[in-house]
């Protein structure tokens, strides 16, 4: 599977991207962006349609305290997966 640019447009500047998983139609990835001379962390949901790669989900992660808040509450629950 080539390299391929994540399906973001302006005024979003892609600044770097990781990729979480892609295959079956969908493709996951984390991407730090800018706009507006703002930096935001974002996490993307796309799923491939006849016409390209089309978003379903995005959250953005606006600050490291907004992050701090997010993972603290994600550790105290992780063990429940098990």
């Amino acid at each position: 599977m080539p390299d391929e640019n994540v399906p973001i447009a302006a005024p979003l500047k892609v600044l770097e991207y990781r990729t979480i998983s892609k295959g079956f139609g969908w493709w996951s990835a984390v991407v730090l962006v800018e706009s507006w001379g703002n930096k935001r962390l974002c996490l993307y949901l796309w799923q491939k349609s006849e016409n390209g790669w089309k978003r379903k989900q995005k959250y953005t992660i606006h600050s490291q305290e907004r992050w701090h808040l997010i993972s603290e509450s994600i550790e105290k629950l992780i063990g429940e997966l098990q």
